[in-house]
């Protein structure tokens, strides 16, 4: 399908470093070509030096790009095929999810899946690995809801672009074509070199069949492109998405690159007014793709604006934001609807009567290219987890602008799946039967030390049925955290593993219905290897005891180290030990040394408070004899060089 609706789609930043200089005098005029999003110029270029046999990251990853943007995927990926044979490490990350892309699209499951691990392994933390992670075996989750749709094209369909459909009236629908464009036709999009898309309307019945096409008002259409309109209940409000025009001009950023705007146009005595651009459309991002609830109080849309998930270096493309419509007709602060965003694209939102949000996705795991999700919005407008709604709504190509007749159960969406990705088409559907429920339940946790009680990061965590097999694995991130999807009404054995830990293992059954359970594990470190002499301090790793100046009561984070000595003691029950605290150089000598025997006898107090017998403790004051800094008398330090004198030891006496 069109990048973002076809031939119109917003335009991205394709921001990533050159590995090779290639000596052809053409490259720069391709490259030039390519970085004004001029795809059909820039890839009939591109070509030619690379059937002159000249090989790099650059020539094969734009030839790659010029169809992946015009989702022809199966050419994107005979050209992402010669730019990973090339094996070169400045292939930036982004291209294994694109690459992972096109082999869905050839229903290569199995090696997209193996790239997007490789992916991860690069480094890169983000929610399409997530999702991955969370679901490994989506493809059995995604065909579990086959099967609840009948479809098939729509007779009006043409040879150009006919997509994005909404209801118009009971008795109608509108959709954006590049089909009778007129005197315009020779107008081109840069991006594909197809023709501009205007707004149409035809007849439907209650099968869906659509008939009697006829061109939009000519007060919404223009000579640039406009398409996914949404109406309000009464038919006489419109938003649409348009290039950035008004006045007669195309309008340009600072990069000369016409985004794509929201505009909104009202109906007064039978007449459409002049679209004006909603004023959150401004700026150099674009706004596409409305919807409106049924109740008119909220518009949906597509957007890279500020606050989008991604970053230039991930390439950032757009998510699905929401505003309220106030009373006034003004707009509330813009929202994220950030549990069904990824750093891909979610775009094309719907919303039932019923409360569904449909929208896009090739973030979410699917079929490949966009597939159609649904997410139910509660009343307090939070969101349901997002469900891929299945064969054959979706295929591995482009599936998008889902609407749905809830009262008829019938309905509309677009895809490029017969034309690989040359023109998108208008599917009818009918649907019979409802979203199939499924049960999930989402296990999250925390992996720590159980001596320490610190975080452990890369622990492995493994999910064991009651066959022993191992269904899913995880790795705790650096905040010692993991989470997971599990099915329902199931027993498993949660484990976690580290090396020189004790694995630790959780019986967890599941319940009947959706929730999370938290599991956390705490790994036992398999050996001290302490030796008489040794500072638990160290083996430990503590933070050091302080003591504040010139006091010997014990603070609270002091506390939380103390807990960790205790926890080692209550382990080792012969093991005793010698509590030795020092002091700064500030005051006198025999001051200080009466001062540390109190903070070190405070200390052994402290732990025969919580049950370790006195006979294994013994406590001793060092004053200033043994300063780890330059700080004695009469030296100048700040107050945190002095602090590092003002600590404690504890000193194995025996095992």
């Amino acid at each position: 399908m069109r990048r973002y609706g076809i031939a119109m789609l917003l335009v991205f930043v394709f921001a990533f470093a050159k590995a090779q200089t290639n000596p052809n005098k053409t490259l720069p005029k391709a490259e030039r070509e390519y970085d004004k999003y001029a795809f059909i110029d820039s890839r009939e270029i591109f070509e030619k030096i690379a059937n002159k046999g000249f090989k790099s990251v650059e020539i094969f990853s734009k030839l790659g790009d010029t169809y992946y943007f015009n989702n022809d995927y199966q050419n994107a990926l005979k050209w992402y095929n010669q730019l990973f044979k090339l094996d070169n490490d400045t292939i930036p990350s982004e291209y294994y999810f694109r690459y992972a892309q096109t082999l869905k699209s050839d229903r290569q499951y199995a090696k997209a899946d193996r790239l997007l691990k490789t992916f991860a392994v690069k480094g890169e933390k983000d929610s399409r690995l997530q999702s991955l992670e969370n679901a490994p075996n989506y493809l059995t989750i995604v065909d579990f809801q086959k099967g609840r749709f009948e479809v098939e094209p729509v007779s009006i369909n043409t040879n150009y672009q006919d997509f994005g459909t909404a209801y118009y009236g009971p008795a109608q629908v509108a959709f954006a074509s590049a089909r009778d464009t007129g005197v315009f036709y020779k107008r081109r999009h840069s991006w594909n070199e197809k023709p501009f898309l205007d707004l149409y309307v035809a007849d439907r019945d209650q099968q869906g069949n659509m008939s009697n096409v006829q061109k939009f008002d000519s007060r919404i259409n223009s000579i640039f492109h406009e398409s996914t309109p949404t109406f309000s209940k009464d038919l006489n409000t419109v938003y649409f998405t348009r290039n950035n025009y008004e006045d007669g001009t195309l309008g340009k950023d600072d990069e000369r690159v016409s985004r794509l705007q929201i505009f909104k146009s009202e109906r007064k005595n039978g007449k459409w007014s002049e679209p004006q651009a909603v004023e959150f459309a401004e700026g150099g991002f674009s706004t596409s793709h409305p919807a409106l609830t049924p109740d008119g109080k909220t518009l949906y849309f597509s957007s890279d604006m500020p606050g989008t998930m991604g970053t230039e270096s991930t390439f950032k493309e757009t998510d699905i934001w929401r505003v309220t419509i106030e009373d006034d007709g003004s707009y509330s602060d813009l929202e994220n609807v950030s549990i069904v965003n990824t750093e891909g694209r979610e775009s094309y939102p719907y919303i039932s009567r019923s409360g569904n949000l449909y929208f896009a996705s090739n973030g979410l795991q699917g079929l490949g290219g966009l597939d159609i999700f649904v997410s139910t919005i509660n009343k307090d407008g939070s969101l349901s987890n997002p469900v891929n709604i299945g064969e054959p709504a979706n295929s591995p190509d482009d599936d998008f602008a889902f609407i749905v007749d809830e009262s008829v159960n019938t309905g509309y969406f677009s895809s490029n799946r017969v034309s690989q990705g040359e023109n998108d088409d208008i599917y009818r559907f009918v649907q019979i039967e409802d979203l199939r429920e499924t049960c999930e339940q989402i296990i999250t946790g925390t992996v720590t030390n159980a001596i320490t009680k610190e975080a452990l990061e890369d622990a492995m965590i493994s999910v064991v049925d009651i066959n022993n097999n191992i269904v899913v694995t995880r790795r705790s991130d650096r905040n010692g955290k993991y989470a997971l999807k599990l099915e329902c009404d199931k027993t498993f054995f949660i484990r976690a593993e580290k090396r020189e830990f004790n694995t630790a293992e959780e019986l967890v059954n599941t319940p009947t219905t959706t929730g999370v359970i938290e599991v956390d594990l705490a790994l036992d470190p398999e050996s001290y290897k302490g030796r008489v002499g040794d500072d638990l301090a160290k083996l430990l790793n503590l933070n050091p005891i302080y003591f504040d100046f010139d006091m010997s009561f014990i603070r609270e984070d002091a506390e939380l180290e103390l807990q960790k000595v205790l926890s080692v003691l209550e382990d080792n029950p012969t093991m005793t030990i010698d509590i030795r605290s020092h002091t700064d150089s500030r005051g006198t000598k025999s001051y200080n040394e009466r001062l540390s025997d109190r903070r070190a006898a405070s200390t052994r107090n402290y732990l025969i408070s919580k049950g370790i017998d006195e006979a294994r403790l013994t406590s001793k004051g060092y004053g200033e004899s043994q300063l780890v800094n330059k700080c004695s008398d009469g030296v100048e330090c700040t107050e945190e060089q002095h602090q590092d004198n003002r600590r404690s030891e504890f000193i194995i006496i025996s095992m």
